[in-house]
């Protein structure tokens, strides 16, 4: 099939783009890799009215180190984050979930931004984001705002971005001390969307203690799943197999996956059960600085 028609502009400035959307409102959608939109449109699953093309907006395709936060622009490639010199050390979450996010000849035109401007309940980069806090930096009519991830993904495949506003940046904060991370997915071929994942994040005290813990699942609800109540299950316990097993358990019984062609709902809670007790042993390997700490 072939998309149906619509109106195409490139602007030459992010001024130009936002007064474009204001003009189109709902009846525009923004282009930048085109990964998930592309598809749609030729399946005539979105028919537009107008497409924005903001890929010579060179300007917002940055990845930076900027007053101890990760800054990522609008149009910064999914790829950028594999080849980053800065990202594995500081901010490893991300590094280790790219390679998972779809293949190769994706990521080299998907953005960041897109994919979180897509909110797709499956992707890999609305469960990062929610697990490390990340502020989403929005422009429109009225100028900037931020919004925190549980403000932002509302439903599936839906934000609280409105019609005339564009997803300009993503911040990640600074990664605090003795702090452990771990991705992990099933899928059932690599580069699919994962049946779960999980993002954990673990916080020590000097004396080894847990301090904060995070458990975020894609794949599991219409937004990322942040499983708080597993996780505070490990506040102030002592981080092993005991402890684990208890969130882990937690997570599950407090999820509400559906089931589809792919999977049935208690396969995805017992994935949820597994991946968690693996994720947090990785992160709290890490969180300790035992082996390479590598991803």
């Amino acid at each position: 099939m072939k998309p149906a028609p619509f109106e195409y502009f490139a602007p030459e400035s992010v001024e130009e783009a936002l007064d474009l959307l204001e003009q189109h409102g709902d009846t525009a959608k923004i282009l930048a890799g085109g990964q998930s939109l592309g598809p749609l449109l030729n399946m005539r699953l979105a028919s537009p009215e107008v497409l924005i093309d903001i890929n010579r907006l060179e300007d917002i395709a940055y990845i930076r180190h900027d007053d101890g936060y990760l800054k990522i622009g609008a149009l910064a490639r999914q790829r950028t984050i594999e080849r980053s010199l800065l990202i594995p050390k500081s901010w490893p979450l991300l590094y280790e979930a790219a390679p998972y996010i779809g293949h190769p000849t994706l990521r080299n035109r998907g953005t960041i931004c897109g994919s979180l401007a897509h909110a797709d309940p499956a992707a890999e980069l609305p469960a990062i984001a929610t697990a490390l806090d990340a502020e989403l930096h929005i422009l429109g009519p009225e100028g900037e705002r931020s919004a925190r991830p549980e403000e932002f993904f509302e439903s599936y495949m839906t934000t609280s971005l409105k019609p005339e506003e564009l997803l300009a940046e993503v911040r990640f904060p600074p990664p605090r001390p003795r702090t452990g991370v771990a991705w992990l997915e099933v899928a059932r071929r690599h580069g699919d969307f994962a049946l779960v994942g999980v993002a954990a994040v673990l916080t020590l005290r000097e004396d080894g203690t847990c301090e904060a813990a995070r458990l975020v699942y894609t794949g599991v609800a219409p937004v990322p799943y942040d499983a708080r109540e597993a996780a505070e299950l490990l506040a102030g316990e002592q981080p092993d197999g005991e402890s684990f097993d208890a969130a882990a358990e937690k997570a599950a019984e407090l999820s509400e996956p559906g089931s589809d062609v792919h999977a049935s709902a208690a396969y995805r809670r017992h994935l949820i059960r597994v991946l968690s007790r693996r994720a947090l042993g990785k992160a709290l390997e890490r969180a300790r600085g035992e082996g390479d700490g590598s991803p």
